[in-house]
């Protein structure tokens, strides 16, 4: 083999463009889905589009009051706390203890850009190169990227609907190695709307405690639950897990303020501390705009809270109805969050349109562009044969998108 020959198969740091770990980033699919949606309906298209997990509500009026008077205000005009303002780490403190009964102190709070941020400087905190982090599927499509970001390893955990696409614990010690340092938890789930039960909570995290296994806790969901369903937070569930336990959580979802970007992580001391450090030199404070609106939001009541609730629990029950009238799929009925998730494993294969899907990419690409209703393809999230369509959209386009999507998928033969 010449030199040449061999340069071109193990490229010098010069010659990459790109670092690897960058590099080898997937995009968000549900962002990418959405922006498809999004671009076809600027080009004239009529695409309705299920993909993102956006309320379509606007963030309720308070809110915006505080952000509007926040911005006359010179003291928003300066830098902050790269850790949040005192007064809403304190407020997040104090409304964790309300909404889930974990009592925590202002210093174990750290106010983020956005929900992603606070999954990412939680996983940077935490894990060393070749750790092994836990993921049940199907899984939010950053979580593994996160994972890979901070050096870690991601190790799938299969769901499926005869579980309600929770994990057992029998399932997560078979996964357990010596390099397993961590468990991703998300209950409401994104995206499948499974509620874990809350002798499922105790029992994961009995096990984590006794094996030293952290447990990274996503409770963005945490209001939006139904039938019945209750959200239980681990470290309130099971006290000694608390220590190794970081939870995840924001506005975003609850009060309709995707766009303001700010969300936070809990945990112990010393994780949080490192937390700030690292945002300290990545980003400094959050917008202080948004953050005085977080801070409306959260010691604010939650009727507005309540009545989205109301409308996604009558979008869900409708959505669940019009899906399951469609030949080759069946739906779960999700409990928790604002996504169906049903199978149309039995539509591949079949012929649409003079093509055979063979996965859910292929189907999903199929239903854009002949129903032009967009989702997103369970390959997204880990569990190929699926789609996820988010029902946090109002209710004439819901029923408009699936009945779309219900004509085209009749002529499957």
């Amino acid at each position: 083999m010449t030199s040449s020959s061999s340069a071109s198969l193990h490229p010098s740091a010069t010659d990459r463009r790109i670092s690897a770990r960058v590099g080898g980033i997937a995009e968000s699919a549900t962002l990418a889905v959405d922006a498809k949606a999004k671009a076809l309906k600027a080009a004239g298209r009529p695409v309705i589009g299920f993909g993102a997990g956006e309320p379509d509500f606007p963030t309720p009026q308070p809110v915006v009051e505080a952000a509007i008077a926040a911005c006359s205000d010179p003291k928003n005009h300066r830098y902050s706390p790269a850790a949040g303002l005192p007064e809403l780490r304190d407020a997040i403190a104090a409304k964790t203890a309300r909404d889930s009964g974990w009592q925590v102190e202002a210093r174990q709070v750290l106010v983020t850009n956005g929900g992603k941020q606070a999954v990412f400087e939680a996983f940077a905190a935490l894990i060393d190169p070749d750790d092994e982090v836990l993921l049940p599927a199907p899984f939010w499509t950053t979580y593994p990227e996160a994972v890979r970001m901070a050096g870690g390893n991601p190790v799938q955990i299969d769901t499926d609907e005869s579980t309600d696409f929770l994990p057992t614990v029998e399932a997560l010690e078979a996964a357990r190695t010596p390099r397993t340092k961590a468990l991703l938890w998300c209950s409401p789930s994104n995206p499948t709307g499974a509620v874990a039960p809350r002798e499922l909570v105790e029992a994961v995290g009995r096990w984590a405690a006794e094996h030293g296994i952290w447990v990274i806790a996503d409770e963005i969901y945490e209001h939006l639950v139904y039938d019945g369903a209750e959200h239980v937070s681990m470290p309130v569930a099971v006290p000694e897990i608390a220590d190794r336990c970081v939870v995840l959580n924001g506005v975003a979802k609850t009060f309709a303020m995707t766009g303001w970007r700010v969300g936070w992580m809990i945990g112990p001391a010393d994780v949080v501390a490192a937390g700030i450090n690292m945002q300290s030199h990545l980003t400094s404070n959050v917008c202080n705009v948004a953050q005085r609106a977080a801070l409306a939001a959260v010691t604010g009541p939650l009727d507005a809270v309540a009545e989205m609730r109301e409308a996604f629990d009558r979008r869900r029950r409708l959505i669940v109805e019009l899906l399951s009238g469609i030949d080759g799929i069946t739906c779960p009925v999700p409990r928790g969050a604002f996504y169906a998730y049903p199978s149309v494993a039995g539509l591949l294969g079949k012929e649409i349109r003079g093509e055979r899907p063979r996965t859910s990419v292929d189907l999903a690409a199929l239903v854009l562009e002949h129903a032009e209703v967009a989702v997103v393809p369970g390959e997204a999230f880990g569990t190929p044969g699926y789609f996820r369509l988010s029902y946090a959209l109002g209710d004439d386009d819901l029923r408009t998108g699936v009945t779309r999507m219900a004509d085209l998928l009749a002529e499957a033969k």
